[in-house]
């Protein structure tokens, strides 16, 4: 059997989510270890996700704070679900008082993490739910090393490039989704 492990771009996620669902579906309600069974089919293990966020701030909007952290809290408590919690960034929009933000550290955590699993013989295949073609430097070194990437992705955030170096890809549509909402 080969063993798999799913690797989530958390941020990327939540608007592949959103574009689908809008604000008709809730994360909170959504079933990651049903997506990895999904994802990984016959003949193979599933054996864990890795989800990768940052926490917003709290003192933008209180009400969207804490229900992340209640996401979060779900999260924690998922057998085989890993929450790896990376930092928020604000910037400033030049010349203006507005503001926004950026999740920083996500994509080298889940690079990392591929590569570490990939040497440590944690997995055979590697699951990346994300549509950044950034770690098509990460999936060449996971490849190299005899394992496979699998891309699963939105058609929103959809990376021809990453795409085209991964063993296959499957895009997220609203009827694999469907199955994993609780």
């Amino acid at each position: 059997m080969k063993k798999v492990v799913l690797f989530i771009d958390g941020n990327n996620f939540y608007y592949g989510i959103k574009s689908i669902y809008g604000d008709n579906k809730h994360l909170t309600d959504f079933n990651f270890n049903k997506l990895g069974e999904i994802l990984t089919d016959k003949n193979r293990e599933f054996l864990r996700a890795f989800y990768y966020n940052a926490s917003l701030d709290f003192s933008d909007d209180e009400a969207k704070y804490w229900k992340q952290q209640r996401f979060f809290d779900k999260i924690r408590n998922i057998d085989k679900v890993k929450l790896v919690l990376v930092r928020l960034q604000k910037r400033k929009v030049k010349g203006t008082v507005n503001h926004y933000y950026v999740v920083k550290g996500d994509d080298i955590h889940i690079a990392v993490d591929m590569v570490k699993g990939t040497y440590e013989n944690t997995f055979d295949i590697a699951i990346l739910v994300s549509g950044d073609g950034d770690f098509v430097p990460a999936v060449k070194v996971v490849q190299e090393k005899g394992k496979s990437v699998e891309n699963a992705y939105f058609q929103k955030s959809l990376s021809w490039h990453l795409k085209q170096e991964c063993d296959k890809s499957v895009r997220l549509d609203k009827a694999i989704l469907d199955k994993c909402f609780d």
